[in-house]
């Protein structure tokens, strides 16, 4: 069973060991594409592969649409000239569902692939071409936050960026610069209407977008490298839009458990490649059943009926709320508490950890008791609902192999909003007191612990990347089992409100995140008991 065009001839036996297969003739579906394409999509990675294209997918089965999509990858080439391209474009979807079923499906929505490389004239030409289409509704991104940055953590001009902002959108070397090079080209053929729609896992990730198209879009014309009328063709939301979106759906890297199930089965050349930018893919992915996407509704040339296949479109507004909901409540804050203490305790699935008495009760503490009562209902998830699929749905699936490792990852970034935003609705609330937040405290004194990269059991672990750790672990340099911690050494980390979202001394906070540390540090073993000193 070879995952190809010619390989998925052999319908039968793709079928008899339990694949759903495309519905659709999906040649049909590539010259319509090629012709009236309606969707490109910016970021060729899992959670496009898993959640977006499935969905096309379905919409194809049920015959609500005849296109399909076009996938561009634009900062790791080889993921298309590796991954994509030996496979026609398809890709196998393992859908791991809580109550321990699988569920199989080959995607086949994808109608192009490409790579966003303007060295490449035929490649470049081809996406100008798709940019200038009067079909073109959408333009999407899953390009991660940090895609849509212009400078580095100095705050400075990448050099790519300040080069061309000087060369204009001839030839741009940046990923943000090509991406507008395509805009300009689609303004060139008569400013035809075009949503950009950025959906990535952050907060106003439209806003995002926004600034980094207009900050080219403004040097070019001012510059006179672009046509005069292009910055006010961006700027008009009747031509092109940013529209906020909040995107839910946990797809880990695909895993070595799930490539013995498919290779089990019959299907060839699963082996999975590193590509020399380190990125880690495989023929499938693996994900969850629950998904999310909240879009605003703002699409100057139309969409289709995207919302039969689950999408929920509103306003700007409810995005936003439902995007606090989950980042500041209901998820993300749950999950970087399994993070740091899952760490600690020497987990490597967050699975795993929800069977632990004192961190499902820790979660269950911080969702329920300290986050919900400053939620905001955003009307069409419930916030209660969400809670209660997350904590007893999601994170417990056991065939998710999702890792506190990962998550993890950048705590530094995360910590202000998804804790920050609480206290300061607490500090806002006349009937709510912050004294009344116990275990937001002993998550920031467990990523302090964190720090040292030693687990309760006395062993040294491996940190997880993070940009401000050369910043953030000499504080905790030094400190050894059993040593007395004071707020001096502590005073200007605990004050930082770009890591915690609030001064905690202002916020009478900071006297209790030490007396946690001081517990946390008194030996082997001492985490586990301050858990359960606490959590009850």
């Amino acid at each position: 069973m070879r995952l190809d065009e010619e390989g998925l001839q052999e319908r039968k036996q793709w079928e008899s060991a339990g694949y759903a297969l495309p519905q659709f003739d999906r040649k049909k579906m590539i010259d319509a594409t090629g012709e009236n394409p309606f969707w490109i999509h910016f970021g060729a990675g899992n959670i496009f592969r898993a959640f977006q294209a499935n969905v096309v997918q379905n919409l194809l089965n049920q015959g609500i649409l005849e296109c399909g999509l076009v996938a561009v990858e634009g900062f790791d080439y080889e993921i298309i000239e590796k991954m994509y391209k030996p496979h026609d474009n398809y890709g196998i979807l393992v859908t791991l569902k809580a109550e321990g079923s699988v569920e199989k499906t080959v995607v086949g929505s994808i109608a192009e692939s490409h790579t966003l490389d303007s060295d490449n004239e035929s490649e470049f030409a081809r996406l100008k071409e798709i940019f200038s289409k009067d079909s073109l509704q959408m333009a999407t991104f899953t390009i991660t936050e940090k895609g849509y940055s212009l400078v580095n953590g100095k705050g400075e001009l990448l050099g790519d960026v300040e080069e061309d902002f000087k060369n204009g959108p001839d030839r741009p070397k940046s990923y943000i610069g090509k991406v507008v090079s395509l805009l300009y080209a689609r303004f060139k053929t008569g400013g035809k209407p075009l949503a950009m729609v950025s959906m990535d896992n952050c907060s106003h990730n439209g806003d995002k977008l926004y600034a980094a198209v207009n900050a080219f879009a403004e040097k070019w014309t001012k510059a006179g490298l672009a046509e005069e009328g292009f910055l006010k063709y961006v700027n008009d939301n009747e031509k092109v839009s940013f529209p906020w979106t909040m995107i839910d759906k946990i797809t880990p890297r695909p895993d070595a458990s799930v490539q013995d199930i498919l290779k089990n089965d019959g299907v060839q050349e699963l082996e999975p490649v590193i590509t020399s930018k380190n990125t880690y893919v495989a023929p499938f992915v693996n994900a969850e059943e629950c998904e999310y996407l909240v879009i605003e509704d703002a699409f100057p040339n139309g969409r289709p009926e995207l919302e039969k296949g689950g999408f929920m479109f509103t306003t700007k507004e409810t995005v936003d709320k439902v995007e606090r909901m989950k980042v500041c409540t209901c998820l993300n804050p749950l999950h970087t508490a399994l993070a740091v203490y899952g760490c600690l305790l020497g987990y490597d699935k967050i699975s795993e950890e929800m069977k632990d008495v004192q961190l499902r009760r820790l979660v269950e503490i911080i969702g329920y008791t300290e986050g919900l009562p400053v939620v905001v209902n955003p009307g069409i998830i419930d916030p209660k609902e969400f809670i209660d699929t997350v904590i007893n749905v999601r994170i417990p699936n056991p065939f998710m192999p999702d890792t506190p490792q990962r998550i993890a990852t950048d705590t530094s970034q995360k910590l202000a909003i998804r804790y920050g935003e609480t206290i300061k609705a607490y500090q806002a609330s006349d009937k709510l007191d912050v004294k009344e937040l116990k275990l937001i405290p002993l998550v920031f004194a467990g990523w302090l612990r964190y720090l040292m990269g030693i687990n309760d059991d006395g062993e040294k672990f491996e940190l997880s990347p993070d940009p401000l750790l050369s910043t953030v672990c000499p504080y905790m340099e030094g400190i050894k089992f059993g040593d007395k911690i004071d707020d001096d050494k502590l005073k200007s980390i605990l004050s930082n409100e770009k890591i915690f979202g609030v001064n905690l001394y202002e916020a009478g906070m900071a006297g209790m995140v030490v007396d946690y540390l001081n517990e946390l540090t008194v030996g082997v073993g001492a985490v586990r008991e301050t858990l359960k000193k606490y959590v009850k």
